[in-house]
């Protein structure tokens, strides 16, 4: 591409002409296109240090108009190089986040109508499609028709809106008269959820005003599953101190092991109790497209609101969060809020405007992307990449199973396996804490020496106290080839620093 600045860049006050557009598109396109051909060709992790970046950028901004080669030539060499590449098929830590060719299409054209789905009048496509996609998943994940909801940026945001619903519908009224004009509640509102639950629990409660004091974490299983007996004690005694429960959140597929708490028997104890249950399936919920693998998910049609993020296991680009309640009135009494210049003149019928449903105001029109990839893979298609990570997953565990020299530490109910190095000539050793602390310290090298080879990234997380490795599979061109190879260098370096060769 030609070096030359568009003469609209040189002496215009407009936007760039459309013919430049589209020259400059098409080789951003080509860009994107040689990126998602290549991306195996780079390391997982960038070989670089925290801070070596910024000076690599200019301090000021340009005065002067740059050529969009010139700046396409500057992210080829600073940009890709330099990212952690999610889009990796060895990408296997936290929980894969894909961007898919449809999806960015269909980001591609958000971008281009650049609409704000705030009220029905300033996006009626936004607005409708929205109600759309919503249903579709609601129905693809096989819950009833009384779900309704809107789709948010992370599940973050999608439990907050949640437990500020909660907080309402328990009859706090802390919209209209804040914490401070509700003296009789003090630090006393109450949120459960189990010792596994996201931090994102922790954070609405610091957010919400009720503080981390207001969160108060359940027990779990040997399985790391909510204890329900435990949640029925500590509401009762929480109740006779004068404390005012309000929510429960169970989990569908836990951050650090995917356990599954018992939704079910959580329903009934909230129900009794007369609170809020939110579940987070934010990475598992996907699963129940698979209308033979929901099992896990029983109960959670009885939840007030639930939460399943698209951009994890659907391959939606950033971001997208489904959010999914049988109460939706309850979470616009938390956030509405119509001063005079949001009052429109339009008939609003069967539709709404989403605005009144969360903090935010200004909003993304989210649900192009994923009506653009929900129709290209058809929910069959979808269907297929998750069955292949579940398998991928399970034959990975299979072989740590298999291996005396390592142990599975978690359930693998979705397409994560928890592990670690022990090797079997520590069986038997009565001296557990220096056992503990010796392979604490070897299987972080282990992670550490693995995800340096740039070959495959993996993450770690501690499971009753015992540092523990995960694997997670969900990224859409991660191949069988690409499990094996972690498995591989997993064990080569654990050779390595047990002192034998390799082989």
């Amino acid at each position: 591409m030609s070096t030359d600045l568009d003469p609209e860049q040189v002496s215009g006050a407009l936007d760039m002409e459309p013919e430049a557009f589209r020259a400059a598109a098409h080789a951003v396109v080509d860009v994107m296109a040689d990126y998602l051909a290549g991306v195996e060709a780079y390391p997982v992790l960038p070989p670089v240090e925290p801070g070596s970046l910024r000076p690599r950028f200019p301090a000021a901004p340009p005065d002067a108009p740059e050529a969009i080669a010139l700046i396409l030539a500057d992210y080829r060499t600073l940009v890709e190089p330099n990212a952690t590449h999610w889009q990796h098929p060895g990408f296997m830590a936290y929980f894969a986040t894909t961007a898919s060719g449809p999806g960015i299409l269909g980001e591609m054209l958000t971008a281009a109508l650049g609409q704000n789905p705030m009220l029905w009048r300033t996006s009626p496509v936004g607005t409708e499609l929205e109600g759309v996609v919503v249903d579709w998943l609601r129905q693809a994940l096989g819950l009833p028709d009384g779900f309704d909801g809107l789709l948010t940026d992370t599940a973050s945001t999608s439990t907050l809106i949640a437990l500020a619903a909660a907080r309402e519908a328990g009859g706090a009224d802390v919209a209209a008269r804040g914490l401070s004009g509700r003296g009789e509640l003090g630090p006393g509102l109450r949120v459960y959820a189990s010792a596994e639950a996201h931090s994102s629990v922790e954070r609405a409660c610091m957010t919400l005003g009720l503080g981390r004091i207001g969160l108060r974490r359940i027990p779990t299983d040997e399985q790391y599953r909510m204890q329900v007996d435990a949640l029925e004690a500590a509401i009762a005694e929480d109740r006779a101190a004068g404390l005012w429960p309000i929510a429960v959140v169970a989990t569908a597929g836990t951050t650090s092991s995917t356990s599954v708490d018992p939704v079910s028997a959580i329903a009934e104890v909230a129900e009794r109790a007369g609170l809020w249950l939110h579940v987070d399936a934010a990475y598992a919920g996907a699963v129940a497209l698979l209308p033979d693998r929901r099992g896990p998910f029983a109960g959670w049609e009885r939840a007030d609101s639930l939460v399943v993020n698209p951009h994890k296991w659907l391959y939606t680009p950033l971001d997208a969060s489904l959010l999914l309640s049988r109460r939706m009135e309850a979470i616009r009494s938390a956030f509405s809020l119509v001063p005079e210049y949001l009052r429109t003149l339009d008939r609003i019928g069967p539709v709404r405007d989403y605005n009144e449903y969360q903090p935010q105001l200004g909003r993304r029109f989210r649900a192009l992307k994923l009506w653009f990839l929900i129709r290209w893979f058809g929910l069959d298609g979808l269907r297929r990449r998750i069955s292949r990570h579940l398998e991928l997953a399970a034959g990975f565990a299979e072989m740590v199973d298999a291996d005396p020299d390592w142990e599975r530490l978690a359930p693998v109910p979705f397409s994560t396996v928890c592990f670690r190095w022990r090797p079997a000539r520590l069986a038997g050793r009565t001296d557990e804490l220096s056992v503990r602390a010796f392979l604490d310290d070897r299987n972080a090298e282990i992670i550490d020496a693995v995800n340096r080879s740039g070959d495959v990234f993996l993450s770690h997380t501690r499971l009753a106290d015992r540092f523990t490795i995960r694997l997670s599979v969900g990224n859409l061109r991660t191949e069988a080839r690409h499990v094996d190879r972690a498995w591989d260098l997993l064990r080569q370096e654990a050779r390595r620093l047990d002192g034998r060769p390799d082989g």
